[in-house]
């Protein structure tokens, strides 16, 4: 997501289809993963189910913030509702750092009191698992470029598919050589790799739903753009926000010179353009101002808070 590349045009509808089918499986994978774990002692396994488990609930939400997110705006929502995508990705986000800190929690206790491992039981079903992740990371990947809510989710099937993997080692070291210890540590890596993929990723979220400036964006560089217009003398109440993902907005009040007010609307669309052109910044709402009449002392980004 460039400064200069705000606007993805996707098909609405695609893919809705794939992520019904992913959800259907990731399912289904979590009731057999969390009945082997518990059969075969595995915490491991019940560890890479509750991932899972938080996968399929993970593509549910995406599913439906998806739907929510193509409502028209209404006098409810005056934006419209394609930030319901955003706070999706908030959920799955602050579950995934839930889930990762009490595998950590687990993990520590089993490393006290080891349990028996049916190895060959964690091997297969761990396998299976793997083939899931792999065809439902397939599924959402093309789709996780252009959203934020279904790359979390993506990003969730694809941590899983290396829980798999780990788990796999796991068994076959429990087969092989008895390791108990094996089981608690794979648990430690997975809840590990959980917590740091949504840490990073948890960040951008709150950013939009803060309404802070595209990361990629920079805001003197804007501002400097807006100062050096034909006819524009200042800049003041600036703000920058995302919309959502690939949607940036800017407001702000432009002082026009003295003696070119006949000429302020020209302006404004030559300072709309050059934004859309130089930033990929859409959504611009501008307050021209006269020079005699601008506002006293005012704050160049932002809006002072006005005395109660």
């Amino acid at each position: 997501m460039s400064g200069h590349h705000h606007h993805h045009h996707v098909d609405p509808e695609a893919g809705d289809g794939r992520v019904a089918l992913a959800v259907a499986v990731n399912l289904g994978l979590t009731v057999l993963q969390v009945v082997g774990g518990v059969l075969s002692g595995s915490l491991a396994l019940v560890a890479d189910a509750i991932h899972n488990l938080s996968d399929a609930l993970s593509l549910v939400i995406a599913f439906f913030a998806r739907k929510i997110a193509r409502r028209p705006a209404d006098a409810r929502m005056t934006f419209g509702y394609a930030r319901a995508e955003v706070v999706a990705a908030l959920i799955n986000y602050t579950t995934l750092i839930v889930i990762g800190v009490y595998l950590v929690y687990e993990a520590i206790w089993r490393f006290f009191a080891p349990e028996p491992v049916d190895g060959w039981m964690v091997v297969w079903i761990a396998v299976v698992a793997l083939v899931v992740d792999l065809a439902t990371a397939a599924l959402t990947y093309t789709m996780s470029k252009t959203s934020m809510n279904i790359r979390a989710a993506f990003l969730h099937n694809l941590s899983d598919a290396l829980g798999s993997v780990a788990v796999i080692l796991g068994g076959t070291l429990i087969l092989l050589y008895n390791w108990r210890l094996i089981d608690p540590a794979i648990t430690l890596l997975i809840a590990g790799y959980i917590l740091w993929m949504s840490f990073s990723e948890i960040g951008g979220v709150i950013r939009i739903l803060m309404l802070g400036s595209p990361p990629d964006l920079d805001v003197a560089a804007v501002l400097a753009r807006l100062r050096e217009a034909d006819g524009v003398t200042g800049v003041h109440h600036l703000h920058v926000w995302q919309m959502q993902e690939h949607e940036a907005a800017l407001e702000a009040h432009l002082v026009v010179e003295a003696g070119a007010w006949d000429r302020a609307d020209r302006i404004k669309d030559e300072v709309r353009a050059e934004l859309a052109r130089a930033f990929g910044i859409g959504h611009v709402t501008l307050e021209m101002e006269c020079s005699r009449h601008a506002c006293a002392e005012p704050q160049i980004i932002g809006h002072a808070r006005q005395p109660h």
